[in-house]
């Protein structure tokens, strides 16, 4: 059912970096240290000290512009973005205001209702990706036993890619695989781990909604926009997405109540939080603006030039980008389809070389397609292991594929139960559970046993004879079952050659 309005969602995208040092001093960036045990007089804002430049933090903030397509400034500087709060001890944050390192580029993601049928592409674009240096952490005492609030600065100067998209996300899907898309290419190109349990990826979502026909003024003839909200809290992608639906339903409901009189440009723009629990909204303050901030140039740090030779090294660190995989992967020799490629891709780049190896050796690129997915994901979920971990090598899986090719699926089962569990190969485990390959089955030996599945089931030749086709399967289970790992299309071709004369 479609809605009585346009969702409209901007999404500001924090991301720490893959870096073993701050962004401007030598401190460990390193996760789960004791609380205040990664700081110096940097981090803590003392009198007296000077920022360093991380360079390497710099390389990997290229590299991810890059990969969004981004416009790269050959000349940058860094600026004081002024607020007051208790996890940033300076009482300024070290960031960039009017000349980030980068800027209009996109991302493309799968913007199709059901992306298992269908791949339709739309780009969002990127606004700018800049970097900055992170907060620190208050944690609070949620208990109940008292009202202590604690401050952890481990977290303070870590280098952050901070990439502000364009409002061009229209629902709750398009975010999710906004996100995805963004967190997959990322970690491939080695630039974040994203992890948002552990705060290394952090996402703000800017709401709001367009009203066909209502009065107010807005974006476009015959549109009215409502104000602009901010969510923050978002802790998941799946709360990235109920967020948005609410608020949008939320802002949709203000407007109902009196159309008429609704005040579309004189409500101020807001920030909101996003209760996990009670999966509402709640208005925290009105947003600020960049005067509210009092931007400066930084005063301690030299502008940044980013030279050719390191624009082609960002490049060349980059490798093959998700995208890319994907767009291969449905061309000869692969030829899959788009759903196919991007289950492939997006278990990562070692998931797609052992495809690659694994179809190399066996030839059917759509069958290998399947049965990593239905036999080696599933146990790599099971396990939580990564495909590099997994003790089923490719050139094990393609002689596993080569020799159960023509077995049922529950023998196929099996026999990749038993060489996880036992660390054998497809030939042990075949032999251990009785399975047998194509190659161990003599023709002659296979029309005897579809003659004898044939005496034995004399109701089902009777039915079969009446026009009940569908009762030659239970005569062909017969011999199956009789012959595990027989070739069907054999014993098929047997079965409809002696029904014939029966």
């Amino acid at each position: 059912m479609a809605l009585p309005y346009q969702i409209v969602v901007g999404l500001e995208v924090h991301v720490q970096l893959l870096t073993k040092s701050k962004l401007f001093c030598g401190c460990s960036t390193k996760f789960g240290a004791p609380p205040n045990s990664q700081v110096c007089p940097v981090c803590l804002g003392m009198p007296g000290v000077l920022p360093v430049m991380n360079r390497h933090a710099f390389e990997l903030a290229l590299r991810a512009a890059l990969a969004l397509n981004c416009q790269i400034a050959s000349f940058t500087k860094w600026d004081r973005k002024n607020y007051y709060y208790p996890d940033l001890p300076k009482n300024y944050q070290i960031s960039q205001y009017d000349l980030p390192f980068s800027s209009e580029g996109w991302l493309e993601i799968n913007a199709a209702a059901d992306p298992k049928k269908e791949y339709k592409p739309k780009r969002i674009g990127i606004i700018r990706a800049h970097l900055e240096e992170d907060a620190g952490k208050n944690l609070h005492d949620e208990s109940g036993r008292g009202g202590d609030s604690r401050i952890d600065l481990n977290r303070t100067g870590t280098p952050l890619l901070e990439i502000v998209s364009k409002p061009e996300i229209n629902s709750p899907e398009e975010a999710k695989a906004y996100l995805e898309e963004l967190r997959l290419m990322l970690r491939e190109i080695g630039v974040s781990d994203c992890e948002m349990q552990e705060g290394s990826l952090r996402c703000d979502a800017n709401v709001n909604i367009h009203i066909p026909e209502a009065s107010g003024g807005g974006n476009a003839p015959g549109y009215a926009a409502t104000p602009l909200v901010e969510v923050k809290n978002l802790n998941s992608f799946g709360s990235v997405g109920r967020a948005i639906a609410y608020e949008a339903e939320r802002q949709y409901g203000e407007f109902k109540k009196d159309p008429k009189n609704y005040r579309f440009n004189k409500i101020p723009k807001t920030t909101a939080g996003w209760d996990v629990d009670k999966g509402v909204t709640v208005v925290q303050r009105h947003k600020e603006e960049a005067a509210d901030y009092r931007y400066f140039p930084e005063p301690d740090l030299v502008p940044v030039v980013v030279s050719e030779r390191e624009l082609a090294a960002a490049q060349g660190a980059m490798g093959e980008l998700p995208a890319q995989q994907r767009k291969r992967l449905q061309e000869p020799p692969y030829s899959l389809s788009a759903y196919d490629a991007g289950v492939l891709t997006a278990k990562g780049r070692k998931m797609v070389t052992y495809y690659e190896q694994v179809t190399n050796a066996v030839g059917d690129a759509k069958q290998v397609s399947n049965r990593l997915s239905d036999l080696v994901m599933g146990a790599l979920n099971e396990r939580k292991e990564e495909i590099d971990q997994f003790p089923i090598t490719a050139p094990k899986f393609a002689a596993f594929m080569k020799a159960t090719a023509t077995a049922n699926q529950q023998d196929r089962r099996d026999v990749f139960k038993h060489m996880l569990e036992h660390g054998s190969d497809a030939a042990a485990a075949m032999t251990a559970l009785g399975v047998k390959s194509a190659s161990d089955f003599d023709e002659g030996a296979l029309r005897k046993a579809v003659l004898d599945a044939i005496a034995a089931n004399p109701q089902a030749v009777d039915d079969f004879r009446k026009g009940k086709t569908a009762a030659a399967n239970r005569i062909k289970g017969h011999v199956m079952k009789a012959n595990k790992g027989a070739p069907n299309d054999v014993v098929q071709k047997l079965l409809d050659e002696e029904l014939a004369k029966a």
